[in-house]
C-alpha cells in the first residue's frame, strides 16, 4: 500500500510532463517547418539570382510588411469585418433555416433544394446581379460571403438534427416533452459536433468568398479590403507589397481556423469523443 502510495505523485508528474513536452512538440514543429521553408526560399533567391519583380526574398516581403503598414492595415480590417459579419449572418441563418427544414418531411423536400441551387450556383456567376441590387458594394460583398458560408452551416446542422438517437426521442415522448423542449434540451446539444464542424468550415469559406466577391466587384479607394490590394500590387509590379497582402490573408486565415477550433474544443473537450483525450 505504501509503494503504491509513493509511485502515484511520480505517475502524475510524469503525465503532466509527456502533456507539456507533447505540447511543446505541437507548437515547435510547425513553426520550425515553416523556419525551414524560410530558409530555402532565402537561399533560392540568393543563389539563383531571380529578380525581385520575379520573386521577392524574405527581408524584401518583411520590408513591405513594414513599410506598406498604413496602406495594408486598413484593407485587413476591411476584409475581416466583411469576413466576420458574413459567419455571423451565416451561423444565424443557417441554424435557423436548419431548424425549420427538419421539422416536416415535406418542408424539407420544398425548401432544401434551394438551399443546394444557392450552393452550387458559382459566386462570381451572380454577383454581378447582387452588385447591381444590393444598395452599396459592401453590402454586395456582405451578401457574397453570406451565400458561400450559409450552406456548409446548414446542411451539418441539419444532417446533426436528423441524427439524434431515436430511443431518446421516444423517451421525451414517452414523458410528454413538447416539440420544442425535445429541440432544446435533446436535438440542440446533440447536433452540437456537426455544428462546430460547420463553423469551421463555414469560417474558411466566409474569408474566401469575402476576397472572390471583392475580386469580382472590382472595388477600389479607401474602403477596399486586400483582395484590391493585391490586385494594385500586381499591376504595378510590386511583388513584395503583394506577398505582404497574401501573408496578411494566411495569418487571417490561419487565425480564423483557430479561433474557430478554439471553440469547437471548448464545447466539447468535456463530453464528446472527439475532443477527449485519451490515455492510451
Amino acid at each position: 500500500m505504501s509503494d503504491e502510495t509513493d509511485t502515484s505523485p511520480l505517475l502524475i508528474k510524469g503525465t503532466a510532463s509527456a502533456r507539456h513536452r507533447d505540447l511543446a512538440l505541437r507548437i515547435a514543429i510547425p513553426f520550425l517547418v515553416i523556419g525551414l521553408m524560410i530558409l530555402v526560399w532565402y537561399a533560392y533567391v540568393k543563389l539563383s539570382g531571380v529578380p525581385p519583380y520575379i520573386l521577392p526574398g524574405p527581408a524584401a516581403v518583411a520590408n513591405a510588411f513594414v513599410t506598406d503598414w498604413g496602406t495594408l492595415a486598413p484593407a485587413l480590417w476591411v476584409t475581416t469585418k466583411i469576413t466576420f459579419m458574413s459567419l455571423m449572418l451565416a451561423l444565424v441563418g443557417g441554424v435557423g433555416f436548419a431548424i425549420f427544414l427538419v421539422q416536416s418531411r415535406w418542408v424539407e423536400l420544398a425548401f432544401y433544394p434551394l438551399a443546394v441551387i444557392l450552393q452550387v450556383t458559382p459566386i462570381v456567376a451572380i454577383s454581378p446581379l447582387i452588385l447591381i441590387y444590393a444598395p452599396s458594394t459592401q453590402v454586395a460583398l456582405l451578401i457574397c460571403a453570406f451565400l458561400v458560408a450559409f450552406f456548409p452551416i446548414l446542411s451539418n446542422m441539419v444532417q446533426g438534427l436528423k441524427s439524434v438517437d431515436h430511443n431518446l426521442i421516444n423517451l421525451f415522448e414517452l414523458y410528454g416533452a413538447s416539440r420544442w423542449q425535445t429541440l432544446l434540451f435533446l436535438k440542440l446539444p446533440a447536433a452540437q459536433p456537426y455544428f462546430m464542424t460547420g463553423l469551421r468550415i463555414g469560417g474558411g469559406l466566409a474569408l474566401i468568398a469575402a476576397v472572390v466577391a471583392e475580386f469580382a466587384a472590382g472595388s477600389a479607394g479607401a474602403g477596399s479590403g486586400l483582395a484590391f490590394r493585391l490586385l494594385e500590387a500586381q499591376y504595378r509590379m510590386n511583388i513584395p507589397r503583394l506577398f505582404a497582402a497574401l501573408l496578411m490573408l494566411s495569418m487571417l486565415g490561419v487565425a480564423i481556423f483557430g479561433l474557430t477550433t478554439l471553440i469547437a474544443w471548448l464545447s466539447l473537450h468535456r463530453w464528446h469523443e472527439s475532443s477527449i483525450k485519451r490515455e492510451n
